[in-house]
């Protein structure tokens, strides 16, 4: 009888000990929570999935929240994260210019917060030292969208339609005010003029980083100023892009026909640009590496959470960048 009881205590007591351990695990494990601006956007489908392998390998809990595109739907989610009592924040903000109330919350809950894609101005990443960025710098992918532009008229007199010796191109921009949108178009343009192309742009507009949008402004563009007077389309984005293809293919240019074809550039390298590459019906893309973004902010939000050492994680202090690529037709990622 004796011996039966001894047994019993010493279960129990092991059962104490295994229930002891699981909720230390359990309380010292990290538990990220990430507002995206809106999870139907392609590149940040991309993100997301590497962000969720990410913190699978590192044993943290990722919590995500589609803000829909609307910052005061942001703003709550990131008020209900912190009383949930996430360790840390990762934030795809809706308006990079409106980081500072998010800012502002994480540092009254002393909670570290990585900023991903949209980056906010230094002056607003500066006011809380536990605020990050991770990203690529969009200059990068303007100057190479613009290289891979002018490396294909270098190599292709006939595309200079009217023999005048410029570039008459169509510029796709993303969304109005998004560092990306700016920065890649000042730049492309900038690449272009330094390859010895004097670069005329004869249309442009603001398609919001959407497919749907670039295909009916392009079709726009077409009606009004006519194909046969169209070099070349820079898009801000690959979802541009494919728009901007489709409006072509609509009007029987870029559908196998050398002499009905005009170069489509874009940004990000997705699974649909590629296909359209192999297909003849884009030029280009600069891959936009969203799995190494994804990967990088989450191992960043987990050193924060666990108060570690991140100074040579950074540049400056404050940022991850993670390098573009340019791909070009029979190139592959």
């Amino acid at each position: 009888m004796e011996e039966v009881i001894f047994l019993r205590k010493v279960f129990v007591t092991a059962l104490i000990l295994v229930l002891a351990f699981a909720s230390c695990s359990f309380a010292d494990g990290v538990k990220i929570g990430s507002c995206i601006y809106r999870f139907s956007d392609a590149f940040m489908l991309r993100f997301r999935n590497a962000m969720s392998s990410e913190s699978t390998k590192e044993g943290a809990e990722l919590v995500l929240a589609d803000s829909q595109n609307d910052q005061a739907t942001q703003d709550s989610q990131v008020d209900e994260f912190i009383a949930n009592g996430v360790n840390v924040l990762i934030i795809n903000p809706v308006d990079r210019m409106k980081s500072q109330s998010i800012i502002d919350k994480a540092k009254s809950a002393d909670i570290p917060v990585v900023f991903i894609n949209r980056e906010p101005p230094a002056s607003i990443l500066s006011t809380y030292s536990k605020a990050y960025y991770v990203g690529a710098k969009a200059e990068e992918s303007g100057i190479e969208a613009g290289e891979i532009i002018a490396a294909y008229f270098k190599s292709h007199p006939e595309a200079d339609k009217n023999k005048d010796g410029k570039l008459q191109f169509v510029m796709l921009r993303g969304e109005n005010g998004h560092q990306d949108m700016i920065l890649r178009s000042r730049y492309s343009v900038e690449a272009i003029s330094k390859a010895g192309i004097p670069p005329v742009e004869i249309a442009g507009a603001i398609a919001n980083w959407d497919k749907l949008q670039a295909m009916n402004i392009m079709n726009a563009f077409i009606m009004s100023i006519g194909p046969e007077n169209i070099e070349a389309v820079i898009a801000n984005n690959d979802e541009m892009a494919l728009g901007a293809v489709e409006a072509l293919k609509a009007n029987d240019y870029n559908k196998g026909s050398a002499e009905m074809y005009i170069p489509v550039v874009g940004v990000d390298a997705n699974a649909s640009a590629l296909d359209a590459m192999d297909r003849g019906e884009m030029l280009g893309t600069v891959l936009n590496d969203a799995d190494g973004q994804g990967a990088a902010a989450v191992k960043l939000a987990v050193m924060l959470a666990k108060g570690q050492d991140v100074s040579k994680e950074v540049t400056d202090g404050k940022y991850i960048w993670i390098p573009y690529q340019k791909i070009a037709r029979g190139e592959k990622k």
